[in-house]
């Protein structure tokens, strides 16, 4: 602090926040504090002067002798004048620095004890360098900061005392309190001057940093405010032309959205492209409707919006049994699923593809996977899509051009995740417009559908996350590539129980509620619903089952409008006053063991089904005649069984002419529908060896499999389906070829219970358990 030759005296104390005042510095000051303006006051009755102290803490109101700086600045007060609001506001001068020694009690303001600390002059060539260089940085810092005047500089120029100097320069900077007091608390001059030397430095530094911060920000303000500007412009222009809510408002709706919007980084920038076109086509212009139509379908897409699978696999398996009787395999494999996704976090989703024939609940089991997962579901018909734009949309080139099914239907999910049901699969047809099933492959790829390509979108879309579930009746219908990416399901059908049950459980309360019906109002009872099945439809699935139980309700309905008090119980005996009488006959096809009439199981599209086919032989030279709508495979089945029967004449003690004095006829009923399939061989051999040797064939048996030449049984497809039908028939014993014995399993237990199935290897075993007596044959 330098020698200690300062004069020491008492004086009050007026503490300053967030200001200081060095010695020859004139500034005004409003006090405000009760302590001040008493400290002020003393001031003023004695002689004028006042010690000037900063706070070390600005936000202190009370301060403790802790709180304020030990070096201040003596002060003559000059003016004093009181302002409304209370405060005083007073003109003071730095006088000399001073250092409190000793502060002294005192109620009513802040008196201290200080030592003065005057100024020394030395006569040094150093103190000029230095006072120079202090100059030139002080311009330095005016020229970059522009809060200092060029007048400033002028007046501090002309001084000549070095100390003074570095006390007026640094009450021009803008300084923080401490770095101020550290001045101020520097006696020595040369120290005072490196010390504002390194200060100015500092400064000079840091605004040359903002300088080119400020330039930079500047550059992209000034194109952000020349677009602002211009937009406004425009939308000046517009109000005047009348086009206040033409294309401007448009964009400024378009680009709110957008920042609504969380996209990935390319697709904003392609969004932001768009915007930018959209905003200079003029108001006219056939393509701003287009662009616009592009960026809503862009803003519109769930771009990685992802909904949380609930993976808890007991509740899942809750509600598949809840909502759906049967179907075991379906839900094992949803289950499955889920398992897999629990313990890897992370899986492709897979590509199930449900067949099975219509009204077996293909529909609503996707819709109840899509429940079980916490999923959402949307679901699309390819029912007669023939063209590829369907599914990859169109170009935007096109009038009227939109995105395909796919990316439409992801629109509708709203998240990345949804179950997405393609129904139908195996009705799309094609035609010169392409092949859509082709256009599927890339959906339903798993190691394409990431980077999805649609036409109109033109951006790639993540199909990886979608869980797919396709529909089908038939999978022979659907294309060979594409069945090859998907994992089959089979949902064969129904037994006679699961009918009995679904129609408890489910369609007969659904249909009571549908038509208002309380519960104790229709009362159907299990012998009547069972008659319902097996009198009223025949069928694979439960929808015709449906309708019936519907028409029950309608028709309890208008009985309970009449005499609303009525309860209306249905019996199996006034079952036909309600339905009309029974549209099919439970039980075998023939009442009777038939000669050449044999009973065969057939497959078809909404499952399976029964059919006789009949043989009659009559005097005539040799004629084969097929009727009853078949195709080619069954005339070749046919063809197949008549040679077998010729070349076994001797050993079924047939005439060896019988193909040259006879013709034969085959015939399937029901000419009207079209009936093809390898899987009728054995029967029409059997039939027309029946006819041929005059032995019955009995009416307990039905029989399924394909015959070769030399009288071998060949294995066929729809085991489960035909069984169901046989089941369905009432009749008892299948004979089904030996390599099919492993398709048993899939049967269900019930049926297997009813049922005897015969497997068998050769044409022998078929006639030995279907004729109802031997005929003596031979070794072949």
């Amino acid at each position: 602090m330098g020698p200690n030759k300062g004069k020491v005296r008492k004086i009050p104390l007026l503490p300053l926040r967030g200001l200081l005042v060095y010695p020859s510095m004139v500034l005004h000051l409003d006090v405000g504090r009760e302590k001040s303006v008493k400290a002020l006051e003393k001031s003023m009755v004695d002689d004028s002067l006042i010690l000037l102290c900063s706070q070390s803490e600005i936000n202190i109101e009370e301060p403790t002798t802790e709180d304020i700086y030990r070096v201040g600045t003596v002060s003559r007060v000059r003016q004093m004048l009181k302002l409304p609001n209370g405060t005083i506001r007073v003109l003071v001068e730095g006088v000399i620095r001073a250092e409190i020694t000793e502060f002294l009690t005192n109620e009513e303001y802040y008196e201290v004890m200080i030592r003065e600390l005057p100024e020394q002059e030395p006569e040094d060539p150093e103190i000029d360098a230095l006072m120079r260089t202090v100059l030139s940085q002080f311009e330095h810092y005016i020229n970059l900061s522009k809060k200092v005047t060029p007048e400033t500089l002028a007046a501090v120029s002309d001084i000549d005392e070095p100390g003074r100097l570095a006390d007026v320069i640094c009450s021009h900077l803008s300084l923080k309190i401490k770095d101020k007091q550290e001045i101020l608390e520097t006696i020595d001059v040369r120290e005072r001057l490196e010390k504002l030397l390194d200060i100015l430095n500092n400064e000079r530094e840091v605004l040359e940093l903002e300088r080119k911060i400020s330039q930079r920000v500047k550059k992209q303000m000034e194109k952000t405010q020349k677009e602002y500007y211009l937009r406004e412009q425009m939308k000046a222009i517009q109000k005047e032309l009348g086009e206040k809510e033409g294309r401007a408002g448009e964009v400024e709706e378009l680009r709110n959205q957008l920042a609504k919007t969380e996209v990935p980084e390319k697709v904003k920038e392609k969004i932001e492209k768009e915007i930018d076109r959209l905003e200079k086509m003029p108001a006219a212009s056939a393509e701003g409707s287009v662009i616009r139509n592009y960026i809503d379908w862009l803003l519109s897409l769930p771009w990685g919006k992802l909904t949380e699978d609930d993976l808890d696999i007991n509740k899942a398996e809750e509600i598949l049994n809840d909502e759906h009787y049967g179907l075991e395999k379906p839900k094992e494999r949803v289950l499955e699923y889920l398992a897999v996704q629990k313990l890897v976090k992370k899986l492709k989703g897979p590509i199930l593809c449900l067949v099975g024939p219509p009204g077996v609940g293909k529909t609503s089991i996707a819709r109840s996977i899509a429940r079980s997962m916490g999923r959402q579901f949307v679901r699309i018909s390819l029912g007669g899509v023939r063209d590829e734009a369907e599914i990859r949309g169109h170009r935007r080139t096109y009038v009227g051009a939109m995105p395909g099914r796919v990316i439409q239907g992801m629109k509708t999910a709203g998240t990345m995740n949804p179950v997405f049901l393609l129904d139908e699969i195996d009705k799309m047809a094609m035609d010169f417009r392409g092949d859509p099933a082709a256009a599927l492959l890339e959906v339903l790829d798993p190691e394409q559908n990431n980077t999805f390509s649609d036409h109109f979108i033109e951006m790639p879309f993540d199909l990886s996350k979608v869980m797919f579930i396709t529909t089908a009746n038939a999978a022979h219908n659907i294309p060979r590539p594409l069945l090859d990416r998907m994992e089959m399901l089979y949902i064969p059908g129904y037994t006679e129980i699961e009918k009995l049950k679904i129609a408890e459980r489910y369609l007969l309360p659904k249909q009571k509620k549908d038509h208002g019906l309380e519960e104790e109002q229709l009362q159907i009872g299990e012998e009547t619903l069972l008659a319902v099945v097996r009198e009223y439809t025949r069928e694979s699935g439960v929808r015709n089952l449906e309708q019936q139980m519907a028409s029950l309700c309608r028709k309890a309905a208008k009985e309970i409008v009449s005499e609303p008090e009525k309860k209306v119980v249905i019996t199996k005996e006034t079952l036909k006053d309600y339905l009309g009488p029974a549209k099919f006959r439970y039980g075998m096809a023939e009442q009777k063991d038939q000669v050449g009439a044999v009973t065969g199981l057939a497959w078809t599209e909404v499952g399976g089904d029964t059919l006789v086919i009949e043989v009659t032989v009559m005097p005539g030279n040799g004629k084969l005649t097929l009727t009853g709508k078949l195709g080619d495979v069954m005339k070749e089945s046919a063809q197949a069984a008549f040679s077998y029967t010729r070349s076994r004449v001797h050993e079924l003690k047939i005439p060896e002419d019988f193909h040259e004095k006879n013709d034969i006829h085959i015939h399937i009923p029901e000419g009207a529908i079209p009936k093809d399939g390898p899987s009728a061989g054995i029967t029409m051999a059997t039939a027309l060896i029946s006819a041929l040797t005059n032995i019955p064939v009995s009416r307990h048996v039905a029989m399924t499999g394909e015959i070769t030449l030399r009288g071998r049984v060949l294995p066929i497809g729809g085991l489960k389906e035909k069984s169901l039908a046989a089941h369905r028939a009432g009749i008892r014993t299948v004979l089904l070829p030996k390599d099919n014995e492993k398709d048993l399993e899939e049967i269900p237990e019930s049926v297997r219970k009813d049922m005897t199935f015969i497997p068998v290897s050769h044409m022998d075993e078929v006639l030995e358990h279907a004729l109802v007596k031997p005929v003596e044959v031979g070794s072949i």
